[in-house]
């Protein structure tokens, strides 16, 4: 057999093993030492996927020193799998228990498995509607107003958006809605407010992810500004402990109100932020609800790449 043939197969075999077994990182080295491409050559190919990631980032991914977390780092796993010529969610599999091993107290609430099947599904619903990420708009401001029924459900949510155009021709924003585990997305309803109207509703039924268009009947111009208000009703769903945004990129202000009804009160709440869906919560504060209103909230003055989100406990 000819040494380079058996090379070959040794590092097929390895590759086989590791996919099996894991963990994330010996997978990773093992499929790029097993199509024998340098990570010059994996970075360009990332590029062609429009995934930006050094090469000191990638060497870092598959010597065990960090692992990917941030939403761009997520999508470059996603990217990495079929440049490799992987099975699809191989990588990401290993990636969702490496992370799960490793923080096996992670607070109650989605878990980082969960968060990363969600943002493979939204990708993908977001490919329906042809829609980049930022969906060239840059957010000015966003208040948003979270309602838990009285079986401390997620009754629903409302948000009042202030954008601005970045380039010239935009004229919707899609609206992401993440129901809480156990919810039925098609049974979500999307309510347009002011400003807008419901294009297309694209949902997945295992992740509880929904995506809305929402139409403004006019072409912005970059520079231009726009105001608009839009609302889902869920209350599909279990008992609620915690409601939390993603941002992709920084922007302007946030800020986040959460109102109980009278016969469902949690016994505590607070605010907590994270750097990203495998990063520890960190920034805890306690949030003192309102009598009156029984209302807590928080206010981001100018939000950066991240989660933010308001947690509470129920007796």
């Amino acid at each position: 057999m000819p040494h380079g043939t058996q090379h070959a197969d040794v590092a097929t075999a390895e590759l086989e093993t590791a996919l099996r077994g894991g963990p994330f990182h010996v997978a990773l080295r093992a499929a790029i030492t097993a199509r024998g491409l340098p990570l010059q050559r994996v970075q360009h190919h990332l590029s062609r996927y429009g995934v930006k990631v050094g090469v000191t980032s990638l060497s870092y991914w598959q010597q065990g020193a960090r692992r990917p977390q941030r939403p761009e780092s997520l999508r470059a796993v996603r990217a990495l799998e079929e440049i490799l010529q992987l099975p699809d969610e191989s990588l990401i599999r290993l990636l969702a228990e490496a992370e799960e091993r490793s923080d096996p107290e992670r607070p109650t609430g989605r878990s980082y498995r969960s968060l990363v099947e969600a943002s493979g599904v939204l990708e993908r619903l977001l490919a329906e509607l042809e829609s980049p990420l930022d969906g060239g708009l840059h957010t000015i401001g966003h208040h948003e107003q979270v309602r838990i029924g009285a079986h401390r459900e997620l009754l629903g949510r409302e948000s009042h958006h202030i954008v601005r155009a970045h380039k010239d021709g935009v004229d919707r924003y899609v609206a992401i809605h993440h129901g809480d585990p156990g919810c039925a997305p098609e049974r979500t309803a999307v309510r347009a407010l002011e400003n807008c109207r419901t294009g297309r509703v694209r949902w997945h039924r295992d992740t509880g992810v929904l995506v809305a268009e929402l139409l403004f009947d006019t072409r912005l111009r970059a520079g231009d500004t726009f105001l608009f208000r839009y609302a889902f009703e869920d209350g599909t769903a279990g008992a609620s402990s915690e409601y939390v945004r993603g941002f992709g990129f920084a922007g302007g202000q946030y800020a986040l109100q959460v109102h109980f009804t009278e016969n469902a009160l949690p016994v505590r709440c607070h605010r907590f932020t994270q750097h990203s869906a495998a990063a520890p919560r960190s920034g805890r504060q306690e949030l003192t609800l309102s009598g009156h209103h029984r209302s807590v909230h928080l206010v981001e003055p100018r939000v950066r790449s991240g989660i933010v989100g308001i947690g509470w406990d129920w007796e």
